[in-house]
């Protein structure tokens, strides 16, 4: 697959591993084995591990699970990575009676860098230094100590020790934070107080701007639907979505991304042709938020939010996450209320004398899509109620250069309640007193 970006940093997957040390032999309570991502591959001869991985019992996990591995977009001239400067010895099996000697190791990185996971000793000799990658602190977020993932209890070893997993804090609108797999741990079986990180990536669409409203014609009404050309597309990393038809490892290799599309529609709302010589209002109703309950079937089957960060649930994916869709591409700018339920959107438009305008809103659907053109679920229908987008027949006069502008006389309206509204002509009244 083609790398993630965040700034200067390159970020890729691996589901190859080293096997580097278990617990056999050692008497401990809970089995373990620790295994060392493998960058070998031509694809990612250029990739980093960021720390060691354990795993609970002694399967072999090759083709079995995934991690992430990092790269410096600049190459070897690049700030985005760099060496530890030195290792601080956590944890060494002596005394556990298991077949091989094993310690582990915390990376201490330089200033402006963060360490992301543990590595495994040599024996009881130090990593090298190349083993492992220390990231630039700002393409980082801090992240908080997630389950416990094992415990030397039983092992003889007079150094207590436990290993936990990395647990993502909840992800900022337009982003994912995601743990790359490693873990962390401490000469004790309390959690961890020492920091821990996990990696940032976008999730934003490149949201375009909206055409001008459909031009009217003559004084008939306008077709009641008028689709946009180009969609608004954000794209989806595999590890965030659940899919019912693939496994973690299939999804990797065969959808690395998914393309999560909003097609928009400008839905036509009302109409009037003011015949008289003065300016008059004229009433119009349309219905804002879902149609339908496929936003929960689409999480409930890929576990996405279009409101909210997800996952709810960190267990049902390979790696832990959390992600937040762009709030302009999910309409929820304001407040996400109003994409569970429906409700009426009251508008009024004061039009000028001798016009006809027509008033629109926004529907847009949300389709999730796999990289062969196959919808995951189904469509999800939203109606946007923020704005209102109007075009009048006949069309007003472009300003003259050197003329000044003719002023229009908007006349109040009473304040009557749920009254949402743009300019143009149109006043709102829930900003009248």
């Amino acid at each position: 697959m083609n790398a993630l970006q965040y700034k200067d940093l390159l970020i890729n997957f691996t589901s190859e591993f080293i096997p580097l040390w278990n617990d056999r032999g050692s008497g401990v309570y809970k089995s373990i084995s620790f295994w060392r991502p493998a960058t070998s591959a031509d694809p990612l001869s250029q990739f980093f591990s960021l720390g060691d991985i354990a795993v609970e019992g002694y399967r072999n996990i090759n083709q079995q699970k995934v991690v992430a591995v990092v790269s410096d977009a600049n190459k070897a001239g690049g700030t985005a990575l760099r060496s530890p400067d030195e290792f601080e010895l956590v944890w060494k099996d002596a005394g556990s009676g298991a077949r091989t000697d094993f310690s582990l190791w915390r990376p201490l990185p330089p200033e402006g860098y963060v360490s992301m996971g543990l590595v495994c000793g040599v024996g009881y000799d130090k990593p090298s230094r190349n083993a492992v990658r220390c990231v630039r602190e700002d393409l980082v977020m801090a992240a908080r100590t997630g389950q416990l993932i094992w415990t030397d209890k039983g092992s003889g070893a007079p150094m207590d020790f436990s290993a936990w997993g990395i647990t993502p804090a909840d992800a900022a609108p337009g982003e994912i934070n995601l743990a790359p797999g490693t873990f962390i741990g401490t000469a004790s079986y309390a959690k961890p107080t020492t920091a821990s990180y996990s990696l940032r990536l976008p999730l934003t669409a490149d949201l375009k701007e909206l055409p001008e409203p459909p031009p009217l014609s003559g004084y008939a009404p306008p077709a009641a639907l008028h689709t946009l050309e180009q969609p608004q597309v954000c794209q989806l990393p595999w590890f965030a979505v659940k899919d019912p038809d693939l496994s973690p490892i299939e999804q990797l290799q065969t959808c690395p991304m998914y393309r999560l599309e909003r097609i928009d529609h400008y839905l036509f709302v009302g109409f009037g042709h003011n015949q008289t010589a003065t300016s008059q209002p004229f009433m119009w109703t349309a219905t804002k938020g879902e149609t339908g309950r496929q936003s929960r079937a689409l999480t409930a089957t890929t576990s996405i939010e279009l409101c909210s960060e997800w996952p709810s649930d960190n267990r049902a994916f390979e790696l832990s996450f959390s992600a937040h869709l762009n709030q302009e591409f999910t309409h929820c700018q304001r407040s996400a209320k109003g994409w569970g339920d429906l409700s009426t959107l009251e508008i009024i438009s004061y039009i000028p004398a001798n016009k006809a305008v027509a008033g629109y809103i926004i529907q847009s659907e949300y389709r999730l899509l796999r990289e062969d053109g196959s919808q995951v679920t189904g469509t999800v229908t939203y109606t946007n109620g923020e704005n209102v987008y109007v075009s009048e027949y006949p069309a007003s006069e472009p300003e003259r250069i050197g003329e000044p502008p003719v002023e229009q006389a908007v006349e109040p309206t009473q304040a009557e309640p749920n009254l949402e509204i743009t300019p143009h002509d149109f006043i709102d009244d829930t900003l009248l007193p």
